[in-house]
């Protein structure tokens, strides 16, 4: 999948960035079904010698090198986490209109919150920015799911990241802790379709969480400049990125 029409892609190569020492992860959603995935894969890279998560309630995971930093999000973070500095920051942010209380509270974490987390990230030091967004995000579509994921991602590329990877997956595939309304009937039948999607039908299969965790990793890996998204196939060739050795 081609980079949107605006954004630039770094004429870097796709090789792995970023060898083993003292990076910093900082993550943000790493309760849900994407983040749950990528705090181990983040735990496990040589290349982090600290992985900080952001949340509102203590997760249920401990290790070594993780911090789980409790906050307000409704609160400056700047004052939360003084002195905290990163050097990617993972975004795995996200709710629905129905868990949101409709589409005010949706916006609150899809565009707002997200929002919040990339500019204190960008103050902390962060090189590059992961974001979890969604395909057919679009600032000017009439569905206000896809609008709003669209604005928060043309906002984020006026914030002038260095680099900015944006995973635009279709519906996520996996066990969540609690199943949101009609998912279980929706991952068993589109489980079903998915490999008939082909072609430019292609970017809206379904695909695993733990896929999209793992090209989080990869495309930190990547060494990629500027704003890139990445599309079905595209997030694919990174999660195997993820699991290469780093040199």
């Amino acid at each position: 999948m081609a980079p949107a029409a605006g954004s630039t892609q770094a004429a870097a190569r796709s090789g792995i960035a970023g060898g083993a020492g003292g990076r910093i992860a900082l993550v943000a959603g790493g309760s849900g079904l994407v983040g749950s995935a990528l705090l181990p894969l983040l735990l496990e890279a040589p290349e982090y010698a600290r992985v900080q998560a952001l949340s509102r309630r203590p997760l249920p995971l401990e290790h070594a090198r993780l911090a789980n930093r409790v906050v307000r999000f409704d609160a400056p973070l700047s004052l939360q986490l003084k002195g905290l500095t990163c050097h990617e920051a993972f975004c795995c942010l996200g709710t629905t209109r129905r868990a949101a209380g409709g589409e005010a509270g949706f916006r609150a974490v899809d565009h707002d919150l997200v929002m919040t987390f990339a500019r204190f990230a960008l103050a902390a030091g962060a090189e590059r920015f992961v974001l979890v967004s969604a395909v057919g995000a679009n600032a000017q579509s009439r569905n206000f799911y896809l609008r709003t994921k669209g604005e928060t991602e043309q906002d984020l590329q006026q914030l002038g990241l260095r680099s900015l990877d944006i995973l635009q997956p279709s519906l996520l595939l996996g066990v969540r802790r609690e199943w949101r309304s009609l998912e279980l009937a929706a991952q068993l039948a589109i489980r079903a379709i998915g490999p008939l999607l082909l072609g430019r039908l292609a970017p809206w299969r379904p695909i695993e969480a733990h896929t999209v965790a793992a090209a989080m990793r990869g495309a930190a890996r990547s060494g990629r400049r500027g704003v890139v998204r990445y599309g079905y196939t595209e997030i694919c060739r990174l999660a195997q990125l993820s699991r290469r050795a780093v040199p």
